[in-house]
């Protein structure tokens, strides 16, 4: 018989309890016999999956483990949101594999370098700026610009569309925040259909317009892609680039915040970083990324029985992927709740366990949390937080929305 969660992982309330009780429950679910459902009332339970093997094994079987309808909610988008939101991360292949083809080839060498090279300099400009601004929120004025200007650059979004772009990605990924409901009383899918619709209508200008004037940005090379004689359609590339967006900016934004919130809890780690920044900083990364795990979970739905544990999951169950909880496995990471940059190996599942849908980004994004933190090291080595972060109301992203700093 399976295990019955209480509290009810898809409870906001849950998400929104300290570290150390939602870490609790999740060491006592990786020790559970029996499979873990977890019912709701709204909808049909899913099964938690919370140890490292389980997740890692679902991701490398996607036949039997799908994304399909989708991968990023626990209910079945309705067809007004699918229309918008089904990316390549909610698809399997042989569609997966054809979109991921044509993508990865338009993320040339040349490309890459010449973002490279803006990380570089954009970093230095955000130092910049906080050095003359003094104390403030960090995720307003240092994290939340690296992956936004570097992802819009990317993309040849304007600067004047910042404000939209942001907006857009926080209210889909914490939809349950109170900072991000309708004041006019609009439902879930109505707030998405719009915030989803602004980023399509962007795309579909953005489009139009590099059609008549190409330029060196992503959305040029996509528009031009063709791989073995296929390329993107219309509604692929909206969606290809609603994804780069919203994840491109979650990810980076809330790692960084986490990896300031991080290193003032352990000034010992602050000074084993600052003793040898270049041996230790891609160690820290790591680090950073496994422990606060920015992206939760994934959602897979059963093409057909399966037996995993010594439990049969039938066709149509179910399966969330506990990210968070595969990071703290004891199983794997020797003291897996003490932070510690001189970790080694750190098999985390922070971008995705091995399998086809490994973060298409994981490059980009290590290289914007690298280099910031870089070069705010270097420049304020004792930048700190000043209070705890104040974390958004949602489970699948691990998000902060303020995080005071000081140096």
């Amino acid at each position: 018989m399976p295990s019955i969660v209480e509290p009810n992982l898809s409870d906001l309330d849950f998400w929104a309890k300290p570290q150390e009780d939602r870490d609790a429950l999740f060491a006592a679910l990786r020790t559970a016999e029996d499979p873990v459902f977890c019912p709701r009332q709204d909808g049909p339970g899913f099964y938690a999956l919370t140890r490292y093997e389980q997740v890692a094994e679902a991701s490398r079987h996607p036949d039997v483990f799908s994304s399909e309808p989708t991968a990023v909610s626990l209910v079945d988008p309705p067809p007004s949101i699918r229309e918008y939101s089904g990316s390549m991360i909610s698809l399997d292949d042989p569609r997966h594999a054809r979109l991921r083809r044509i993508v990865s080839r338009s993320f040339t060498p040349r490309m890459i370098q010449k973002f490279a090279d803006d990380v570089s300099a954009l970093a230095a400009r955000i130092v910049d700026d906080l050095a003359e601004r003094g104390p403030c929120d960090f995720v307003t004025h240092v994290a939340t610009p690296m992956p936004l200007q570097i992802i819009c650059a990317l993309m040849g979004i304007p600067a004047s569309a910042y404000d939209d772009v942001i907006d857009a990605t926080n209210a889909i990924l914490a939809i349950g925040d109170p900072d991000h409901v309708s004041s006019d009383g609009k439902s879930r899918e109505e707030v998405l259909g719009e915030k989803f619709s602004i980023l399509d209508e962007l795309m579909t200008d953005l489009g139009r317009l590099r059609r008549e004037k190409p330029a060196d940005d992503l959305v040029t090379a996509l528009l031009h892609a063709n791989v073995d004689g296929e390329a993107l359609t219309e509604a692929e590339l909206r969606r290809f680039f609603s994804l780069l967006v919203v994840a491109g900016n979650e990810t980076t934004r809330n790692a960084l915040s986490h990896g300031i919130a991080l290193f003032t809890a352990n000034p010992g780690q602050r000074s084993l970083l600052l003793a040898d920044l270049e041996k230790c900083l891609p160690g820290a990364v790591e680090e950073v990324v496994r422990y606060a795990t920015p992206v939760t979970w994934m959602r897979r739905t059963l093409t057909r029985n399966y037996t995993l544990n010594g439990h049969t999951y039938r066709t149509g169950d179910r399966v969330i992927l506990y990210y968070n909880s595969a990071n703290r496995d004891e199983s794997v990471f020797k003291e897996p709740h003490t932070f510690d940059i001189t970790r080694s190996p750190n098999p985390h599942v922070g971008f995705g366990a091995p399998g086809p849908h490994f973060c298409l980004g994981a490059h980009l994004a290590r290289r914007e949390v690298t280099v910031l933190l870089r070069e705010l090291f270097t420049r304020l080595p004792d930048i700190h937080a000043t209070a705890e972060p104040v974390r958004q109301r949602a489970s699948f992203i691990n998000g902060v929305k303020s995080l005071p700093c000081a140096f």
